[in-house]
């Protein structure tokens, strides 16, 4: 059974996936357009971070940033490789929704690539209802950059 679980950023296995993802944005975005957080930018008091479980192997993570109280940003999106097309990014998108819900969140945005690699997330965050916006929080017009927000109900 599939659990979403907030959590601490100590375990091993969870740091190795956020090491990778971190990796991975680095080689797909130049560094002054690769936004992705390490372990301790995950570990600040306005950032909540989830990971994804099937018992006792990690299936992915993610994380919510209040960027103000009625706005946050969805962070650290990554699912594990084995675990790609199962559904898990988008349970846990559920999840996140679900919560900035629950907080009072009006909106909610996120920053992602413009590149081929990027396309499944783009297509994952559309079927959510998340559209193309302007740069959100402290981000700036970059041709490196898709921005994109969802209005909460």
């Amino acid at each position: 059974m599939v659990s979403i679980r907030m959590d601490d950023l100590t375990n091993p296995v969870v740091i190795q996936l956020l090491n990778d993802h971190v990796q991975s944005m680095s080689a797909h975005s130049p560094p002054e357009s690769m936004h992705a957080l390490d372990v301790d930018a995950l570990k600040q008091p306005d950032i909540t971070f989830w990971s994804v479980w099937d018992q006792q192997e990690l299936m992915g993570c993610g994380a919510l940033r209040e960027l103000d109280p009625t706005h946050g940003e969805i962070k650290s999106m990554r699912t594990a490789e084995k675990h790609l097309r199962k559904g898990v990014a988008a349970a846990l998108m559920r999840h996140i929704l679900q919560e900035a819900k629950h907080r009072g969140y009006g909106r909610v945005s996120l920053e992602t690539g413009p590149m081929p690699i990027f396309a499944a997330a783009i297509k994952l965050y559309t079927s959510f209802g998340f559209h193309e916006c302007e740069p959100f929080g402290e981000y700036c017009l970059d041709k490196f950059s898709v921005y994109m927000c969802k209005e909460i109900e």
